[in-house]
């Protein structure tokens, strides 16, 4: 059987070595807060933007808030100035985040267009200045940085940055096996990951198309990463997160949650939500989420449509009460 260590990234200890993927929009503190227990050994913020973190723009510095109890926690930038990112980055550390992390792997076309995200890709002088940059204004948190293969399919550029970001001080690598212009198509290629886990000395965190603790278990064996990331698969799904942190841990995964279960936990996030961002933000922030919740069971379609309509709380959580007796489809969970 193997063996699953912590990670360890610099002063960071990470168990178990499962980490939430940092995703635009969703995995905000309260969201992170809320999974974590769910058995994440790390989590990492949305991605926020140095150059508003410099300016002090006020939602980026709410997109920097972590809470005790997802700790430890991971605060991710994106950028293309190595000066406007190291300022960020001592910031953030002084902040408290436990680690920071640099984005090299975005591919959204608002980031990319300004030159940032997996677009760094294109030139490994600048990706590496701007992981000098960081390294050195960085006092005590580890710094990291999570990245694409390359800008496109014609030249992977992965290896270069990573081994040269590695002999500045970057303390760990996530690799997602895509090239930036792919977005999410296709599969994952791991045998880059495997590659870059073989050609370095630090950690790396593989990270693409982990549906399943079987998906996690298999990856770490075939390529011997220090710990695998896991994103949209979990959206609506933190059971999922159960599970591998279960099979990390050489036991049998519990029972699949019931719509009852899964209901309670959207109400839970739901409450929360109101109660941070107030009834209208909180429930039309919380339309993705509610329909990740309701996806597989009877109805969830009509359920959708309902749920992104409804603007009255008492409304959204009748019916999420309504999935809580609704049955789960048969034979696959694809509504």
């Amino acid at each position: 059987m193997l063996e699953v260590k912590p990670l360890r990234i610099g002063n960071v200890e990470v168990s178990p070595p499962l980490v939430l993927a940092p995703m635009a929009g969703v995995t905000n503190a309260l969201f992170r807060k809320l999974f974590k227990p769910f058995g994440f050994g790390l989590t990492v913020s949305e991605f926020v933007s140095a150059d508003a973190l410099v300016r002090t723009n006020r939602h980026s510095l709410e997109m920097i808030e972590v809470y005790a109890e997802e700790r430890p926690t991971a605060v991710q930038l994106h950028g293309s100035d190595p000066t406007v990112m190291a300022q960020a980055a001592a910031f953030i550390e002084e902040c408290g985040a436990d680690i920071v992390d640099i984005n090299f792997g975005c591919p959204a076309p608002k980031i990319t267009k300004g030159g940032d995200g997996a677009a760094i890709l294109k030139d490994p002088v600048l990706a590496v200045a701007i992981c000098a940059a960081v390294r050195k204004a960085v006092k005590r948190a580890p710094v990291t940085v999570k990245m694409r293969l390359g800008w496109d399919a014609t030249n992977y550029t992965y290896l270069d940055i990573a081994r040269r970001a590695a002999a500045v001080g970057i303390d760990a690598f996530t690799l997602h096996g895509r090239y930036g212009k792919q977005f999410y198509k296709g599969e994952a290629d791991w045998s880059h990951i495997r590659q870059l886990k073989a050609e370095l000395s630090v950690p790396v965190i593989g990270n693409g198309d982990i549906a399943d603790p079987l998906d996690a278990m298999r990856r770490l064996q075939e390529t011997g990463v220090d710990a695998v990331m896991v994103g949209r698969a979990a959206l609506g799904n933190p059971w999922l997160v159960r599970d591998i942190a279960a099979a990390l841990r050489g036991q049998r995964p519990p029972p699949a949650p019931t719509p009852r279960e899964r209901a309670d936990f959207a109400l839970l996030h739901y409450d929360a939500m109101i109660e941070r961002y107030g009834d209208r933000s909180g429930t039309l922030q919380m339309r993705k989420h509610l329909g990740w919740y309701v996806k597989g069971i009877h109805g969830a379609s009509t359920l959708r449509e309902r749920m992104n309509a409804a603007i009255d709380p008492a409304e959204v959580r009748a019916l999420i009460a309504q999935a809580a007796a609704a049955d789960v489809e048969q034979p696959d969970r694809q509504t």
